[in-house]
């Protein structure tokens, strides 16, 4: 316990003084959303992997690799090529380009700026608000786990412990503190998860032996798609992969690096740090082996670090994990107080704030959100990675289409982007209530996501609604895509 308690102290105390530190960078609702457009390729891109793989992947992958198998080592190469690497070349360039020549900060504003649609901006900022909360309670809840598991506290007090550092440094110093922890954390969950992947493999024997185990438990366990089905599999994958190209928490950093041309550095850099992502499922199925009969799965990663690592190894994982889920928090934190205050208090509902008092509307913002998300988190529904498909699913329903239409096709009409945005969040949402009540499907649509569906009632409607419908004005259409080729 000593061993722990020292590495956390240590660890908290430096997030906490990058905080201090940046709250004096932080003089503006622009500085506070994002960091002044100032970022550097290494720190965007690490602190993407950061904000993307976060205890959420790392418990809650690893829940889906002890109840799945090795078939789950899919869902984490989608996440590095689809939801990554593709992620930064589609779309990357032409946010930064579009997000600048707009004067966007949320992807709320964009849309209102691409579209000229009030109704669009409200719409897009209430429903992420909402579900980037829920987001936020498996957040807290991964990190809790770990707390419980590793250190023998209650679970209460792992969320408590969780939620207070990031509220302090995220409202002293908002986006640069967000990227410059994460970027740290980054580096710790990395160094954290290839060494619990290497005592873990060592421990069961090697892969060749794993497989065996895994074979003699179910066949399942080894063979794709196992017992999960093609559907669960699929779909889950799209969910945790496409469905991030639609997370603002991620979005966002392509607001905020300096100049696009350090995106091309910044896709190699996050392409490499984002393969950890295989390393959850993979030690979650050695978890099966090693930890056989847990009462929750979400215990599976904890429990297989205090079977194989010594108390610093445990300390450095609880380290990574905290750090995981601290720079997902953090940034959802920041997205959901720039939208609120930016977004619905003073353009939707046309209140005037000057910039010391925005930047103190976001701050006490950011506070009222985080708490909001920790007193949920005390009493969590579900397993990790089902709350975060369960809210992915709404959140990318409602902002995939219209951002990759607006980015990528002139044409698109504000009004169909609007309908799109309501039917396919409704469709992923009456479809996930449907799923948890356990009504009847048909077998071909049995293990369907939401995710699949609202995505798919998303894009039908706004197809169609732009062959039939009108463009946004050419003023606006002449503003988004500015003066420079997008294909340079």
């Amino acid at each position: 316990m000593t061993v722990y308690i020292l590495v956390l102290v240590v660890y908290l105390g430096i997030l906490a003084s990058i905080g201090v530190v940046l709250s004096k960078q932080t003089k503006s609702a622009g500085d506070f959303a994002l960091g002044g457009r100032s970022v550097g390729p290494w720190v965007t891109a690490l602190s993407f992997v950061a904000a993307y793989y976060s205890s959420v992947v790392i418990i809650g992958g690893g829940a889906f690799g002890y109840k799945f198998g090795l078939s789950t080592l899919w869902v984490g190469a989608s996440n590095v090529l689809v939801g990554t690497t593709l992620a930064w070349i589609v779309l990357g360039k032409r946010i930064r380009r579009f997000t600048g020549n707009l004067n966007a900060m949320t992807l709320p504003g964009f849309f209102f700026g691409r579209y000229g649609s009030p109704e669009t901006r409200i719409f897009s900022a209430a429903a992420t608000g909402l579900f980037l909360i829920i987001y936020n309670v498996s957040v807290l809840k991964g990190m809790a786990n770990s707390f419980e598991v590793l250190m023998d506290l209650p679970y209460w007090a792992g969320v408590v412990i969780s939620g207070a550092v990031i509220l302090f440094y995220t409202s002293m110093g908002g986006y640069l503190a967000v990227v410059w922890t994460s970027f740290v954390q980054a580096i710790v969950m990395i160094c954290a998860l290839c060494l619990l992947t290497f005592m873990a493999l060592q421990k069961v024997g090697g892969m060749t032996v794993l497989v065996e185990r895994l074979n003699d438990i179910d066949p399942g366990l080894v063979n794709t798609p196992g017992s999960w089905g093609w559907a669960g599999l699929i779909s889950f994958s799209l969910i945790v992969s496409l469905g991030t190209w639609g997370m603002p928490q991620l979005l966002v950093r392509f607001y905020s690096i300096k100049d696009s041309s350090m995106l091309r550095i910044g896709t190699v850099i996050v392409t490499i740090g984002a393969s950890i992502a295989l390393l959850p499922y993979l030690t979650g199925a050695i978890a099966r082996v090693l930890v056989p009969g847990l009462e929750s799965a979400d215990q599976a990663i904890p429990s297989l670090t205090a079977l194989v690592l010594n108390d610093w190894g445990g300390a450095l994982f609880l380290a990574g994990v905290v750090a995981a889920g601290m720079s997902t928090f953090a940034g959802v934190l920041i997205i959901i107080s720039s939208s609120m205050v930016r977004d619905v208090w003073i353009n939707g509902l046309n209140r005037t704030l000057t910039p010391e008092k925005e930047l103190k509307a976001n701050r006490i913002m950011s506070l009222a959100v985080g708490v909001i998300s920790l007193l949920i988190a005390l009493k969590p529904p579900a397993l990790v990675l089902v709350l975060t498909a369960f809210s992915w699913a709404v959140i990318a329903s409602t902002n995939l289409w219209p951002l990759l239409f607006g980015l990528y096709w002139k044409r698109t009409s504000p009004k169909a982007t609007f309908w799109s945005m309501i039917l396919g969040a409704s469709a992923a949402l009456i479809w996930q209530v449907w799923l948890k009540l356990g009504l009847p499907l048909p077998t071909v649509l049995q293990g369907v996501h939401g995710f699949v569906t609202g995505t798919a009632v998303g894009l039908v409607v706004i197809v169609i609604g732009t062959l039939v419908g009108k463009p946004a004005s050419e003023e606006i259409i002449e503003k988004s895509w500015g003066t420079e080729k997008l294909s340079e």
